[in-house]
């Protein structure tokens, strides 16, 4: 079955993905769902502080896609 996520691969030491665990878990969130978060986040903030990014951005044909 497909989805229409994305996938990165990041790579960092073991000692920064430990401790971003913990964070994420204080939080009550497992790590992707804390990358998400911040992500989002940072976004907002350069949203509201600079420009609206434009769509052709971020937009995708996902009628295309297999």
């Amino acid at each position: 079955m497909k989805d229409n996520k994305a996938r990165y691969t990041l790579r960092t030491t073991h000692e920064l993905l430990d401790k971003f665990g913990y964070v994420a878990d204080f939080y009550g969130r497992n790590k992707n769902k804390e990358l998400v978060y911040l992500m989002k986040k940072r976004v907002a903030d350069y949203e509201k502080r600079y420009e609206k990014i434009p769509e052709e951005v971020y937009k995708h044909d996902t009628e295309n896609e297999d």
